[in-house]
This record gives C-alpha cells, structure tokens and sequence, in this order.
C-alpha cells in the first residue's frame, strides 16, 4: 500500500531535518561520517517511522524487527534516527564520539539502546542477520530482520557465503538493502573494486532482486511491501542513493565519507539545507 500524502509529507519533514541535525552536529564535534548518513536517511527513516515494529518503550520485546546497520560508520543517522522515536533523549546526541559516551562512532550494542548488533567491521551484518532470521523461523516468530549495507561493503567475502546460505535455508524474512551510492572510502567502485551488474549477481545467488530511488519514500516503503509478498527466498533491495545527499559540494565525493566539516563548509551546507547556522 503507498503512502499517504500526508506520511509521505511527513517522512520527507523528517529527512530534511535529520540532514540539517547531522551536519550541525558533526561540524560541531568536528568528527564522524557525514556522507554515508545522509544517503541512508530516506531508508532508515522510512524504516523506523513507517515500516518496522518496534516499540522504544519496550526495546527487548520478542517479536520486534530487527535492523543491523552493516555500515556501521553511519552510525549519526542512526542515532538520531532512535533519539527521535523515542529510545533515549536527544540531548545524549551531543556527546557523540566522546569518551564514555553511550554513542560511540560505530553502533554498540552493550551500550545503545535500539542497536540490535555492533558493527563496524564490514560483512558481518548480513551473516549475523541472517542467524537472527533463522532464530524466527526456529521459534515460530513472524518478525523480519533488515541489514543495511554499503557498496564497499559487499566487497567482502563472507557477505557472498551468508547470501549463498540465506537462498538455501529459504530465509524469506530477511530484507537486506544495498545504499547503492556508488562511492566507498577511498574513491568510487568503479575505482576501487568493480562490482560489475550487482543485481545479476544476486540473483544468481538466489536472491529476489528489487530496485528502488533510495531517496524515494514512496518507492522505499513500496519496496519493503513487496519483499513481505516474495516467499521461499530472501530479498535484496537495491537502493540507488547519492553520496552525501542534499550537500551540493559533498554528493559524490570520497572525501567526505570521514572528513570534518569546516567553517565554511558548515555555512555552505546549512545554507542549501535550509538550517540556522550556529556560532
């Protein structure tokens, strides 16, 4: 089912927010990943405020969904992701990075409430969602478990052993999502490591195949509808994303996976967010 005009209108509010917090607050901290969490913020907001059952009340209940952030590094959009829905304030955003903070650059799951698994070193998402998978399907369980992962990511080994082994124990409740941005650390795939037809590989593995505009609310929320209805294998979302999204002079830049916003860079970036800039 689509999204109203009025969820629509709602999610995307939302996105433009988030884009404006996470770049006020990284350039304040001077640290953190601004590219990466912005073109993930249409996917996770759609995610948590539209399409998975959680309840920040109640983070432990047993048949919540499950989200892993395989990407861990943009770990920002996710953070402020949970402190809007409510699992802890959002004043604890500001000590993001620091020492003793429960908001370390990479999600923590000892430490975070909301973060199902701690990731960072990329690949062990998908293997370890898809164990979480497979423990719904052992314990009768409806809920569905979402990895998000990132293009360098899936250059990883151990991502094609859990996908071989998702299609042959039939793991229909496990949607991963590729944020198909085209750009990992130190320059483009096609740079670094070519991943040639992405889809044709994971369909050849066994794997439905659905490809959306990852900044699309409708087309996201649509996408995930459509996984639920696909029985008998997994899905893989490919969600064609851009860089640091909504930053004129980021998108599509290496640089700025890891680089601390200066200055001007900050005016620059509220000034097309339509953000107040502070200090």
């Amino acid at each position: 089912m689509s999204l109203t005009a009025e969820k629509k209108k709602y999610l995307e509010d939302l996105c433009k927010n988030f884009r404006v917090e996470i770049i006020e607050l990284l350039h304040k901290i001077q640290t953190g990943h601004p590219g990466g969490s912005l073109s993930a913020t249409e996917i996770l907001t759609t995610l948590y405020f539209e399409k998975m059952n959680v309840d920040p009340k109640n983070p432990k209940k047993e048949d919540r969904d499950r989200f892993i952030l395989a990407k861990g590094h943009a770990a920002p959009i996710l953070y402020f992701v949970l402190a809007e829905k409510g699992y802890f304030p959002k004043e604890e955003m500001q000590t993001l990075r620091q020492i003793n903070s429960n908001l370390q650059g990479h999600p923590c799951a000892k430490k975070t409430c909301g973060v199902e698994l701690s990731t960072g070193p990329l690949g062990l998402g998908l293997p370890a969602g898809l164990g979480m998978a497979m423990g719904a399907k052992l314990d009768n369980k409806d809920y569905y478990t979402y990895v998000l992962m990132g293009d360098g990511e899936i250059q990883e080994g151990i991502v094609w052993e859990a996908a071989m082994s998702a299609a042959k124990f039939k793991a229909d409740n496990l949607i991963a999502i590729l944020d198909n941005n085209g750009v990992q650390l130190d320059g483009t795939v096609e740079e670094i490591m070519p991943m040639g037809d992405i889809a044709a590989k994971w369909k050849a593995f066994g794997w439905n195949v659905i490809h959306i505009d990852g900044h699309n609310v409708e087309e996201i929320s649509d996408a995930i509808d459509e996984a639920k209805k696909t029985k008998g294998m997994p899905t893989i979302i490919i969600a064609k994303t851009v860089k640091g999204k909504g930053v004129s002079f980021m998108e599509g830049q290496n640089a700025w996976h890891g680089k601390p916003i200066g200055a001007e860079d900050y005016k620059k970036a509220m000034a097309e967010l339509g953000g107040a800039v502070n200090g």
